[in-house]
């Protein structure tokens, strides 16, 4: 074993360390499901912000984002960023305080729970229904993350990726389990800093590299269509295709998926204080938007040091989701202290994968034990039973999760965006109308959840193939036909009881 290796695998093994200590420090302190699931609602302003933040963007932002900009070049990327940038603020804007209010008045700790309670829906349908949805969609999107973890172990070490990624998952699951959303949310704090030193240690090396700014912009310009945000160009067929009106608001579309993601939206209704949300909206909002723009430029500069014979070209996207693993590789032997930056940087790369797990496994966790067993089949369970129940759950998910997570060759990309766009359409409509729309019942809102979810398979799967116009992304389409079967059924039907229209007015 070289230096090099000895002290990467040091910095990680700290970085891991750390993480599990977080998450038994905390063991204790989880006393209710409350707790558990949603840190008893005590969380500060800056941990909301950033731990919001850090489980949202996932390995796809040290991985996915980078490899996107290095092989098609900037149109797909930008775009999506464009679109992740105003869903990020319009979330905190318009959601965060109007549900962090509500839930708390409803007494909901889980999103099936806040619609349950919000309609009023005694027959478990709405809270059923929504617990495994979160389950479907989490479960591959937690598969991800394990993959992602497998990849970054295979690519340094030269080890098999199956035992990698086990490992890799029975550290979350350990911390997780342990520690509940207060653990998750603290360790997402510190992986949002080792993110962004991450970034920026990759950035400045690989500009030095590449042999400077100048000599990165000169690469890139040098390839037809590279930073044209209306052109993507493959860097191996060096074939160049139009980014057209369809495809740029299909890519904008991500945003919608903000309004209906579980593990974004738990955060919201778990801070102290939701008049302290404007802070946590500025500090998210500006942290989401630099740390995307700067990867953006990573996957550039990654290309103009293959160019430049520093690193070793990629054969497909696939392949060039390693781009900051290579790029680590390289700085490692630099000598000790590029060594442990190299440590730094893969850590971030884990980092940005674990803070998205935990929060994911939490959310499928809660789906099984308190809104599926507590509340559909009403079976009676005490505070240690349910956080028993809550934490075998949590193992569950994730050994289903690293049995989909076997194949090393998902691409991160392809298994969020699917994910994303579930959870969009199924949640995302449904949230806006239960926060802005007096008028949806309980049928609108069961409809509008069953519409979506069914829409993103449908179109993905017989509709997209199609191409041409039909080559759009399904989160779009499915949010679309959500919403008009919330409104249609809704006005279709009775009206919400007094009660909960009154209920509406006052909060």
């Amino acid at each position: 074993m070289t230096s090099a290796e000895l002290c990467i695998i040091i910095a990680i093994a700290v970085y891991l360390l750390g993480m599990l200590f977080i998450g038994f420090f905390y063991c204790k302190r989880n006393t209710s499901a409350g707790d558990f699931y949603l840190g008893g609602r005590k969380l500060g302003p800056v941990v909301v912000a950033l731990s919001t933040e850090a489980s949202d963007m996932s390995s796809w932002l040290l991985m996915g984002v980078p490899g996107l900009a290095y092989f098609f070049g900037i149109a797909n990327a930008a775009w999506t960023v464009i679109g992740l940038a105003l869903g990020t603020y319009l979330n905190w804007l318009i959601v965060a305080k109007r549900l962090r209010r509500y839930s708390a008045q409803l007494g909901a700790i889980t999103i099936p729970d806040f619609f349950a309670l919000r309609y009023r829906d005694k027959s478990g349908l709405i809270e059923g229904i929504a617990a495994v949805i979160i389950i479907i969609f989490f479960v591959p999107y937690t598969a991800s993350g394990f993959a992602a973890c497998g990849k970054l172990f295979t690519n340094i070490f030269n080890v098999e990726y199956l035992p990698a990624m086990i490992i890799s998952a029975a550290v979350i699951v350990a911390y997780c389990a342990a520690g509940g959303f207060t653990a998750a949310s603290v360790t997402s704090l510190i992986q949002s800093i080792v993110m962004t030193a991450a970034l920026i240690v990759i950035l400045v090396f690989g500009i030095h590299t590449a042999g400077g700014w100048s000599a990165v912009v000169e690469n890139a310009r040098a390839l037809p269509g590279y930073l044209d945000l209306s052109h993507s160009t493959d860097v191996v067929s060096k074939q160049v295709s139009s980014y057209g009106f369809l495809s740029v608001v299909s890519t904008l579309a991500w945003g919608l998926g903000y309004f209906g993601m579980p593990h974004i939206l738990n955060h919201f209704m778990a801070i102290e204080d939701g008049e302290k949300l404007k802070v946590s909206r500025r500090i998210g909002t500006v942290w989401v938007v630099i740390s995307m723009a700067v990867a953006i430029i990573v996957g550039i500069v990654g290309y103009a040091m293959s160019n430049a014979g520093a690193i070793a070209p990629f054969n497909s996207a696939s392949e060039a989701e390693a781009i900051l693993v290579r790029i680590s590789a390289l700085l490692s032997k630099s000598g000790i202290v590029p060594a442990v930056l190299a440590g730094l940087v893969l850590a971030g790369i884990l980092s940005s994968t674990m803070s998205t797990a935990d929060a994911q496994l939490l959310a499928s966790a809660s789906g099984i034990s308190h809104n599926i067993l507590r509340g559909v089949f009403h079976i009676q369970l005490t505070n240690r039973q349910e956080m028993r129940i809550a934490r075998i759950t949590v193992f569950a998910v994730a050994v289903l999760g690293a049995v989909l997570a076997v194949n090393p060759e998902s691409s991160v990309f392809g298994i969020v965006s699917f994910a994303w766009a579930g959870f969009g359409a199924a949640f995302g409509a449904l949230m806006l109308f239960s926060l802005f729309w007096k008028r949806t019942n309980k049928y609108g809102a069961l409809a509008g959840m069953l519409s979506g979810g069914i829409s993103v398979f449908l179109w993905k799967y017989l509709v997209r193939p199609l191409g041409g116009s039909w080559d759009i992304y399904e989160l779009l389409p499915a949010f679309i036909i959500s919403s008009l079967f919330i409104v249609v059924v809704s006005l279709a039907t009775a009206k919400p009881d007094e009660e909960i229209t009154e209920e509406f007015k006052r909060i």
